[in-house]
């Protein structure tokens, strides 16, 4: 299996609004590291799995949206707890979406599997990851 992955970065607000999430249930900011894996099981003529300018091109139209708002008030996440796993599903869907209309240019149908990375900090991360 063949792989490329690209890095942006996510700046959001929110709150967890569960006994479970102790001092996070108050409204609090997060940047996240976002890691985005393209999966292949070949590469093209020319040798590559995925376009990484394209790759990185998406991954950056997928996270704008998200970027400096409150999560609370973002109408995809009404009624959902914006956990990291949550929110890595979220971009995955989005991404999958983006592979799905090619996007990725013309090598976007050999894209078999997608891994979505959100590092909270340099000791924690969560993640999805699913073949497409």
């Amino acid at each position: 299996m063949f792989a490329v992955e690209v890095r942006d970065h996510v700046m959001i607000a929110h709150s967890l609004q569960r006994p479970v999430f102790g001092p996070a249930q108050g409204m609090h900011g997060a940047t996240f590291v976002v890691d985005a894996a393209f999966f292949t099981r070949d590469v093209d003529e020319d040798g590559l799995a995925v376009d990484i300018g394209a790759a990185t091109t998406v991954l950056s139209e997928v996270l704008k949206p998200l970027n400096y708002q409150n999560l609370d008030e973002v109408d995809i996440f009404k009624g959902k707890i914006t956990t990291t796993e949550v929110i890595a599903k979220h971009i995955f869907d989005e991404l999958a979406s983006a592979v799905a209309s090619k996007r990725l240019g013309p090598g976007s149908y050999r894209i078999s599997r997608l891994k979505i990375t959100l590092h909270e900090s340099h000791v924690a991360r969560g993640w999805y990851e699913a073949d497409l």
